[in-house]
């Protein structure tokens, strides 16, 4: 039985998950490989932390270096995180003829395209698994299980963060901030939750998601990315009373001239699964030209779901050496000459529904101008619900659903709403998506 050496960057929550794993199910993963697997080296910050595992057997360094130029390492896993010393560490191991494992998206979103090629020059593999959505193997799913299809769409609650606010909210009294305080609390939320609130984090999942679903380059930067800080809970009851839930969504959609990217909060009718979808867990859904819309449910974060995802990239990696090397999947999907530089349309470009929340002066004719502006933009409001304002008892609260429209004529309309001196300047819209 050969056994095949780990060299670890990090030992933190997903780390320590993994060592545990390996050290726990090694039995069972030998009877489906047939190999043995060692972690060999770990590089940590501090040697002398105290760590929840056993790592007596294992060598252990504060020098990351020493892990990726290990002479006896098959497979580097890292789970440090960052962009920084990450890439530099990960260009060095490929260097070196070694195969790769990571959980790392912000680095497989902005730099995979150099990580594939220099590893397709060296005849290794990156494999990533663990980068979206945890411990749903989602993109084993998309870039193998549904290899069969075109993809149409994907769309995905790949925030765990954002989901347990958003689900947290429709309580009554919670608002943003008291939720996402909570969140921080718990460990759901960083304590600069930025990355999470504002959607950074799933737009770096989603440039990976629209890359293996359409066969595109990796295009991080061409995200469209809207947070969830503004939305209140009022918005989430006013969509409640029209039949939708308010979720924050990745976007990834073909169009006529190219792809739509998108991240922002959306309006997702109640009868759609992902709508049902709470608390801190994750959901993919994908759309094939031959299967049609599929769905994948799982937690998208912690210890041993993640850990879980990346052992079993481990195997892979393990599994394929017995492969020709033009025979492994390919990293993103598609052969790495196939891969288009396809164009990624402006937010301007897209079309959908959308959800109006403003306020109103409450008198004659007001309703009539508002619907006004949007008859002459042939739009139509397809939802319209109106109740007093419990702030301003001479103003209504106005929520609206339009008809599909592209985003460019709807903001033509939202202008000309904002100059109405018969409406308030704070008017909320969030996009709805028809997900069929």
């Amino acid at each position: 039985m050969k056994t095949f050496k780990i060299g670890l960057l990090g030992l933190g929550t997903v780390g320590g998950g993994t060592v545990n794993i390996l050290q726990e199910t090694l039995s069972e993963i030998q009877r489906r490989i047939g190999h043995n697997i060692e972690v060999s080296i770990i590089a940590v910050r501090d040697l002398n932390r105290s760590r929840p595992i056993d790592t007596s057997s294992i060598q252990m360094t504060d020098n990351p270096h020493d892990v990726v130029n290990h002479p006896e390492v098959d497979i580097v896993v890292e789970l440090m995180g960052g962009t920084g010393l990450a890439k530099e560490l990960l260009i060095n191991a490929i260097q070196n003829k070694k195969h790769v494992v990571t959980a790392n998206k912000a680095l497989i979103a902005e730099f995979g395209n150099e990580l594939f090629s220099l590893a397709n020059e060296n005849n290794v593999m990156v494999n990533y698994e663990a980068a979206v959505a945890g411990g749903i193997p989602i993109i084993k799913a998309v870039r193998e299980g549904l290899a069969a299809n075109k993809i149409e769409w994907l769309a995905g609650i790949i925030n765990g963060t954002g989901n347990y606010i958003l689900t947290e909210m429709k309580k009554p009294g919670a608002d943003f901030a008291e939720v996402l305080k909570v969140a921080q609390e718990l460990g759901y939320a960083e304590a600069d939750p930025t990355f999470d609130v504002e959607g950074i984090d799933a737009a770096h999942k989603l440039t990976i998601l629209a890359s293996i679903g359409f066969g595109i380059e990796l295009q991080f930067n061409k995200v469209y990315t809207e947070g969830i800080s503004k939305i209140t809970a009022e918005d989430i009851h006013f969509a409640e009373q029209l039949g939708y839930q308010i979720k924050h969504l990745g976007l990834a959609t073909r169009t006529e001239n190219g792809y739509s990217l998108r991240v922002h909060p959306t309006l997702v009718a109640n009868e759609v699964l992902i709508a049902n979808v709470n608390g801190v867990m994750n959901a993919v859904m994908a759309k094939g030209d031959h299967v049609g819309p599929t769905m994948y449910y799982g937690p998208g974060a912690g210890a041993g779901p993640t850990a879980s995802a990346v052992v079993a990239d481990i195997i892979d990696v393990i599994r394929a050496q017995s492969q020709n090397v033009e025979d492994r999947v390919p990293g993103l999907g598609f052969k790495a000459d196939q891969l288009e530089s396809a164009p990624v349309e402006p937010i301007e470009n897209s079309v959908s529904s959308f959800y109006i929340r403003c306020f109103a002066q409450d008198h004659s004719g007001v309703l009539a101008k508002i619907t006004a502006v949007f008859a002459e933009l042939e739009i139509n409001i397809e939802q319209l619900y109106q109740e007093p304002s419990q702030e301003k008892p001479e103003d209504a609260t106005l929520v609206m659903v339009t008809n599909a429209v592209k985003e460019s004529r709807f903001n033509q309309a939202l202008a000309e709403l904002q100059a109405m001196p018969e409406i308030g300047n704070d008017i909320q819209r969030i996009r709805v998506a028809e997900l069929d």
